[in-house]
């Protein structure tokens, strides 16, 4: 109920802006904006062109247009600051996290990026540019730099008042790394056993083991490894075990989101657009589009080749034909499959590079299996239909198309891995073109085998 109430209370906030907006009403809107919720606000502003949305924003009070900025996509910040200007965000530039100024600076032309850092105060610059300065997809460059310094002879009560202080300035406080006076990791200390403490006693009291991760570690591993683990926060040390960030949860969870949904994109044969599907602009849609299609079109000329190869063969046996579709598409299914599962299982780190021997095996008698069934019913209605030959011919058909559909549907992610590519790029597109054409070679191959083309 509450569900649908909030989608009415959308529905009528949308309609009514619309039509302020057509009448240039800003006086109506803003005051409108003011009282609607924020969650209204930001929903309304990602279903609205870039253009739109901009006036809107412009509209909002100033505390709450710095809420809204925060929560939009990098990739949507990015769209607002180039209708805005960068002079309009500013404000809301410099109030964002490190890590956040980096992931939108990422999306930024370099001129605007320049100038939003130029505007930047010195401290904020300096936790911004610490962390640009690590490699993109590491846990570097996705970490809040602002962390406490804690140290083992300070007391309870002497934290709390630091984190009184500065709590503005700190990504989380319920996870707080202590340090030596070169900055090592000793351990934690969580705000629960803090905030009970008596107030002279020492952190070293109050000090529990925590694992950390690496600074350069991939920061999608290092996030599917950490969520499971029900913590709130990981510090994140370099190579000589020196704390340098903080990585909490929320990132985690980013990561991981962004990840999969760039993944089901690339499964499906196109890029993923970072921002909601409404507020994209349409030459965006059709950029993150267009280069797969090309790809494939180009791709797809394999099987042209193929059918052009055995045209004499067809005109010999015209009811070869009829069973194109069903042998083609069999194939790249069950090459899909396989290539969805591994992707995923990569993704969770089920499997490993190392792997591929053991997948491929595994995937060989899956394929016999399903092709087995599958041939077995293509077997009993082709010989029905067309005679117990070309019942033989589909059965067979099947069967090797399954079983190599289905081993390099398997391979093909942990082979795009090793070679540092994206798995996800190597899987349902490529993988159905594949298959097609060595599909259609291995029906031409076994047909004039058995009927003696």
């Amino acid at each position: 109920m509450a569900t649908m109430q909030q989608r009415d209370a959308l529905h009528e906030l949308e309609k009514v802006v619309e039509t302020w907006m057509r009448g240039d009403d800003a006086e109506q809107i803003s005051g409108l904006l003011a009282d609607a919720s924020l969650s209204d606000i930001i929903r309304l502003i990602e279903r609205l062109p870039v253009k739109r949305a901009a006036v809107l924003f412009r509209l909002l009070p100033p505390e709450r247009a710095g809420v809204v900025f925060d929560t939009l996509d990098p990739r949507h910040q990015a769209d607002m600051v180039n209708a805005l200007g960068s002079d309009t965000v500013g404000t809301f530039f410099e109030e964002m996290g490190a890590e956040d100024r980096v992931m939108l600076l990422d999306e930024l032309p370099g001129p605007v990026a320049e100038r939003l850092l130029k505007d930047l105060g010195e401290r904020d610059k300096e936790n911004t540019d610490a962390v640009l300065g690590y490699e993109k997809g590491t846990v570097g460059r996705v970490m809040s730099p602002q962390v406490p310094e804690i140290y083992l002879e300070m007391t309870a009560h002497e934290v709390r008042e630091m984190l009184r202080q500065h709590e503005k300035e700190l990504e989380t406080l319920y996870t707080l790394p202590v340090i030596d006076d070169e900055r090592h990791l000793l351990g934690i200390v969580k705000l629960r056993r803090l905030f009970l403490a008596d107030g002279e006693t020492r952190v070293a009291d109050l000090l529990e083991e925590s694992p950390s991760v690496s600074v350069g570690a991939n920061a999608e591993e290092t996030a599917r490894w950490f969520l499971p683990l029900g913590l709130l926060a990981l510090p994140v040390v370099d190579s000589g075990n020196c704390l340098v960030g903080i990585f909490t949860f929320d990132e985690a969870q980013h990561v991981v989101e962004s990840e999969d949904t760039e993944d089901s994109a690339r499964q499906g044969g196109s890029e993923s657009l970072k921002q909601p599907y409404l507020s994209t602009p349409l030459t965006k849609l059709v950029r993150s589009r267009i280069v797969w299609l090309l790809v494939l079109a180009v791709s797809a000329i394999l099987t042209v080749q193929v059918l052009d190869v055995f045209e004499e063969k067809m005109e010999q046996a015209v009811v070869l034909s009829l069973f194109i579709p069903l042998l083609t598409g069999t194939g790249g299914n069950t090459g899909n499959q396989a290539a969805t599962t591994v992707t995923r299982a990569l993704a969770l780190g089920d499997v490993k590079k190392s792997d591929i021997l053991k997948v491929m095996w595994r995937e060989v008698r899956v394929g016999l299996m399903l092709g087995a069934v599958l041939g077995a019913l293509g077997f009993a209605l082709a010989s029905l239909v067309y005679g117990i030959e070309m019942g033989e011919v589909i059965g067979l058909t099947l069967l090797s198309i399954c079983t190599m559909s289905a081993t390099v549907g398997g391979a093909m992610p942990i082979v795009a891995k090793t070679v540092g590519a994206d798995p996800a790029v190597f899987s349902n597109p490529f993988i159905s073109t594949f298959c097609d054409a060595t599909g259609l070679v291995i029906y031409f191959l076994i047909a004039s085998a058995i009927l003696g083309l």
